[in-house]
């Protein structure tokens, strides 16, 4: 585990509402806006998420609205940011920069890495992942989302501390991007600052507060 000193110029905060019942009610958690654009300039395309927690997991919901929609990849192994793709990464533990990066394509096909950053992200494909992380896609108008769910179980794999509590602080980005669309796309909740840009870089991920 590296010890990171998490100091950006720009870090965003979101407050991670606390939930009770059986599945989220979206229309009342308040969302933040994807709209730091790197590399390319503004392709016309909008995203949001939202997240909330409950006793047993992370909760998380992504919406875009995109006008040319690329979705191909299907399979376990795919590479799903070619497609256009919706993303959430987060780093469980305060101060420590080992992060899970989870993406998804409009199809419900998902990547799900864990590392430090791309020299050694490691891909992990649970067995049975689309139902383990309850992924559900749906339409929008002029565009498409997704909803899934992080269980602790499967945090505590890798972080036995994760612990999320009223006033525990994570480090969290959204993305939408789609390398192999029409119109090319980086687009971020955190500005990218990094010199050479990538999602990959936790030290450009803002503050999520569990409220």
């Amino acid at each position: 585990m590296t010890k990171v000193n998490f100091t950006v110029d720009v870090m965003k905060e979101y407050k991670i509402a606390r939930i009770k019942g059986i599945a989220p009610d979206w229309p009342n958690i308040h969302s933040l806006n994807i709209d730091s654009y790197i590399l390319v300039p503004d392709p016309g395309i909008s995203a949001k998420a939202q997240i909330c927690y409950d006793n047993d997991a992370l909760y998380v919901r992504l919406t875009a609205k995109e006008k040319n929609i690329l979705k191909r990849y299907t399979g376990l192994l795919d590479p799903v940011a070619n497609d256009s793709c919706l993303e959430f990464f987060f780093c469980p533990i305060w101060g420590d920069d080992r992060y899970f990066n989870f993406e998804f394509n409009p199809l419900g096909a998902m990547y799900i890495g864990f590392g430090h950053g791309m020299h050694d992200l490691v891909r992990q494909v649970p067995q049975n992942g689309k139902s383990l992380f309850g992924v559900v896609t749906f339409d929008v108008p002029d565009g498409w989302g997704i909803s899934f769910r992080i269980p602790y179980s499967f945090i505590r794999m890798y972080f036995p501390a994760f612990a999320p509590k009223s006033g525990v602080k994570i480090r969290a980005n959204c993305q939408k991007c789609g390398d192999e669309t029409e119109q090319p796309h980086y687009i971020s909740w955190n500005p990218i600052t990094n010199k050479t840009p990538t999602f990959h870089w936790p030290k450009d991920y803002g503050c999520m507060i569990f409220e």
